[in-house]
């Protein structure tokens, strides 16, 4: 345990960013010690990776094995817990989790996003039994089913592309005139017979008995408002995790984005930030950039120690 211990740095979140960062820190040979409440992160939550270079293909979750390994194998001690709450005292920060209180110089937080939730009747009622916000982790549950979808950017056309292989019928529902997804996605979506893209159109409740049965939208689609479905899949973007830094005062843009200088650090002498949770890499949130920022975030702490 690192609770009567000040290391150097601590790396919260075992996501791209964090495990990037373990990897540089060992190398550096920084004593470190990486806190988060899953392994992997969101790339758990993601089907198939194609665009991180030395892979064609890969799954997220053994990504995000391949990464935790490659960290472990120079050293990295990474600890699950949930991450509670986080204090700057004089010289050092203490982060409180679930299983204690650890305390370090240096703080790295890469914490990334939630998804973001539509707010409308029945998706609380109905979460886990019909509504879901992880493709990867539902669609299988699906086969054969009628799905919707809901959203127009890049995380709701891989949903509806995974979600197809297993479900009878796709239907992507989302309020703008055209997908914001990347001209690639719209094709594979276009050429595939099981998903239909319907525009302009708003979910306004989730109705069932016991679990989701039908939609109710805010036009008329096919003649009707109602809509039947087995499932509602939410893909709307998400929201930075930023709840336990505001009583830091790091600062953060209007989104809540935490602020990053190029060497990844913030306005809080000693706590940097990588990864989703950033406004670096001009908000192009992708894992190769997570992890760019993750070693870059190391390197600027390595010679902050070292001056």
């Amino acid at each position: 345990m690192s609770e009567n211990k000040i290391l150097d740095l601590i790396i919260l979140g075992a996501g791209p960013a964090g495990l990037a960062a373990s990897v540089y820190a060992s190398r550096y040979k920084i004593d470190h010690l990486v806190i988060g409440s899953e392994i992997g992160g969101y790339l758990n939550e993601i089907h198939k990776v194609e665009n991180y270079p030395g892979f064609e293909s890969i799954s997220g979750l053994e990504l995000g094995q391949k990464m935790a390994s490659h960290a472990k194998y120079f050293g990295a001690e990474i600890k699950q817990e949930i991450i509670e709450d986080i204090k700057k005292l004089n010289d050092h920060f203490e982060i409180k989790t679930n299983n204690g209180f650890h305390r370090t110089k240096f703080l790295l937080y890469s914490i990334g996003t939630s998804a973001r939730r539509l707010g409308i009747p029945g998706e609380d009622e109905f979460k886990g039994r019909g509504v879901s916000y992880c493709a990867t982790c539902d669609g299988p549950f699906f086969k054969d089913k009628q799905v919707v979808v809901v959203g127009g950017a890049n995380s709701a056309a891989v949903a509806t592309l995974m979600i197809a292989e297993h479900a009878k019928k796709v239907t992507m529902f989302y309020r703008g005139e055209k997908p914001r997804c990347t001209p690639t996605y719209l094709e594979q979506m276009q050429r595939n017979p099981k998903i239909e893209i319907v525009c302009c159109t708003n979910l306004k409740e989730i109705k069932g008995e016991n679990k989701v049965e039908s939609i109710i939208l805010d036009k008329p689609y096919n003649k009707k408002n109602e809509f039947e479905t087995d499932g509602v899949f939410i893909e709307i973007g998400s929201n930075p995790n930023n709840s336990l830094i505001m009583s830091l005062g790091v600062k953060t843009d209007q989104r809540g984005y935490i602020k990053t200088e190029t060497d990844q650090s913030t306005s809080l002498e000693g706590f940097y930030a990588a990864g989703d949770i950033t406004t670096n890499s001009n908000g192009f949130r992708q894992i190769v950039t997570a992890t760019a920022e993750g070693a870059i975030a190391v390197y600027s702490i390595y010679e902050k120690i070292n001056s």
